[in-house]
């Protein structure tokens, strides 16, 4: 993979296969869940985009929504890592023209390979390379192999590109399921290793109950989606605006022990700042962990250990350093 990422200064196009744009055909296709875009699915994208650029095509991510284990389990939705705003977000950092997402309904479960082949990748999306990675499946009951996509491009006129798994520096294949278990243990270093850039959410600030204001720490409160599994616990992190600027804070992530126990809340005090952020979309990066929540003997307690968190929040950020390309990329799409 290349050292630093050089994204178009045009916005990532997104679409479905129903509206796809001519110019959008013929090029190299990505195939993948592609759920936290980590070092895994980069090298499969970044195969994409060379693809693309040798032969002056365009280089597409096709992926799908929801996740075919929460169509299948909706009872017990997955951990989504990137939503699709987020995803966007750093397939533009990586290079992708455009993201084609295809709608995970019934029909399309029910869907064979060979129609999979012949229909989306050849008619509809005119593919001339298909990237995905060693172990993909798909169609009816995952039935269709690497082999016999590589057997169907020889036929349809596409090649296929098979990407191996990407091992990190323990040995281990980089995977969303490790990334989900270290935010859920509240391992942001391990998850932004994994990664390969600090892990962010999106979303709006809406308004609070104003109890942070009321102990001199007034919070920008964002909801999070109910799959969100992260720990609970206190965090060293950024708030970017539309304007690009990314501004330190501490975030506490969980249920108020101190006060309600209730559901989940996501809040944020952005450090020597006092404007309005209400309504407003904004960024939150995670750059390490602080401590798990919990309930002191008393609120002066509470207020001493939040005085404390930004202390350590603020040493952490102050020597963070840049991030990695990808974190620089990301830093100048704004």
């Amino acid at each position: 993979m290349p050292d630093t990422f050089n994204p178009d200064a045009s916005r990532l196009r997104t679409c479905s296969l129903d509206d796809l744009p001519p110019e959008l055909r013929g090029g190299a296709v990505a195939i993948g869940n592609f759920d936290g875009v980590h070092r895994g699915h980069e090298a499969l994208i970044q195969m994409a985009v060379a693809a693309a650029h040798r032969h002056g095509g365009k280089a597409i991510v096709l992926t799908f929504d929801p996740h075919p284990r929460s169509f299948f389990r909706p009872q017990d939705p997955v951990f989504i890592l990137t939503p699709p705003e987020a995803r966007a977000r750093v397939m533009r950092a990586l290079g992708v023209d455009a993201v084609v997402t295809l709608r995970f309904d019934q029909a399309l479960s029910e869907l064979g390979p060979d129609v999979f082949e012949e229909t989306v990748l050849r008619d509809r999306l005119g593919a001339k390379w298909v990237i995905v990675g060693a172990g993909f499946r798909f169609g009816k009951g995952r039935a269709g192999t690497v082999d016999q996509l590589a057997a169907a491009g020889s036929r349809l006129g596409y090649e296929v590109i098979v990407v191996d798994p990407v091992i990190d520096e323990t040995g281990e294949r980089i995977a969303s399921s490790a990334i989900r278990e270290a935010l859920s243990a509240g391992d942001i270093a391990t998850a932004n290793r994994l990664l390969g850039y600090r892990w962010f959410v999106m979303g709006t600030v809406v308004a609070g109950d104003r109890r942070g204001r009321d102990l001199g720490f007034p919070t920008a409160n964002i909801s999070l989606p109910s799959n969100c599994r992260l720990r609970y616990g206190i965090y060293a992190v950024t708030l970017t605006r539309k304007d690009g600027v990314a501004r330190p804070g501490a975030a506490s992530f969980g249920r108020r022990p101190q006060f309600d126990n209730g559901p989940p809340v996501f809040e944020v005090y952005v450090f020597d700042f006092d404007g309005n952020l209400y309504g407003e979309e904004v960024e939150v990066t995670f750059y390490d962990w602080i401590r798990a929540e919990q309930a002191f003997p008393s609120v002066d307690d509470l207020v001493a250990a939040m005085v404390e968190d930004v202390r350590k929040a603020r040493s952490m950020l102050a020597s963070a350093g840049v991030g990695s390309p990808i974190d620089e990329a990301l830093a100048r799409i704004g």
